[in-house]
Order: C-alpha cells, then sequence, then structure tokens
C-alpha cells in the first residue's frame, strides 16, 4: 500500500502560486516526495522559467503526523516543520510570512523545488497544507 495523496494547483501567474496538498496515511509516510517541481511551472510574460519559490502564507491541518517541508538541494535544507506529536491530535493554523518578505530558499546547490518528508505517521493520520508562494526568475 501507500499513502493517499493528492497535489492540485489552484494559481500559477507570473508572481504567484498556490498549491493544496493532502495525505491520508496508511502509515508508510512520504519520504523527500518532490511536491513543487519549478521546471513545470508557468513561466512569465517574458518567457522566462520560474527559478525557486519564496513561501509567503501556509494553511494546514494536520492530524497525527508532522510534516516537514524541504527546499530541495543536493542536501536538502528544512524550510518549517508543521504539526504535532500523535498525543496532540488535530493542530490547525495559518502561517502568513509577507511582512518580512517571505522563507527564501537558503539551499547551498538549490534546484528550486520543494519537497514534503512525514514523520510519526501511522494508519489514517492525514494533512491538508495549501502553500501560498511567491515565483522568483
Amino acid at each position: 500500500m501507500a499513502d493517499a495523496v493528492t497535489s492540485q494547483k489552484l494559481i500559477d501567474t507570473d508572481r504567484k502560486l498556490v498549491y493544496k496538498f493532502t495525505n491520508i496515511s496508511d502509515g508508510s509516510g512520504e519520504a523527500s516526495v518532490a511536491k513543487i517541481d519549478v521546471s513545470g511551472l508557468n513561466t512569465n510574460d517574458e518567457g522566462t522559467a520560474c527559478s525557486r519559490v519564496v513561501l509567503t502564507q501556509i494553511w494546514y491541518d494536520i492530524g497525527g503526523m508532522r510534516v516537514q517541508i524541504d527546499f530541495d538541494a543536493s542536501t536538502n535544507v528544512p524550510a518549517l516543520v508543521l504539526g504535532g506529536s500523535a498525543a496532540a491530535g488535530n493542530v490547525q493554523g495559518h502561517l502568513d510570512f509577507r511582512s518580512f518578505g517571505g522563507i527564501k530558499n537558503n539551499a547551498s546547490s538549490p534546484d528550486g523545488d520543494l519537497d514534503f518528508t512525514t514523520s510519526g505517521h501511522t494508519n489514517l493520520d492525514h494533512y491538508t497544507v495549501i502553500l501560498e508562494m511567491r515565483k522568483q526568475y
């Protein structure tokens, strides 16, 4: 078996990108699973490809696991970790990073992509994560 996961692109404009991700776990979890592949995003008006994204807002609902969001690179760099322990039950929240320009990719050899890794997952644990990002060229 495998976790039941979905990825849905909601907005992909010149500057803004919004994705929704879900997972209902069978207990196997996810390990460095690519969620945002910048090479597949729309180009800007000049035809330039997006090279990386900046996290500007996150909405999440997580039950029984943690979700680590990584900047993909030769050695992945954690952007942030969402969720709590299984004992915490469901954890919901909204994080807004716009006042300081967002969480920028600080990996030393980045490819611009974002990966998810889950931990502490058991059968029927879940997450819904909505990422709002600013595209960089």
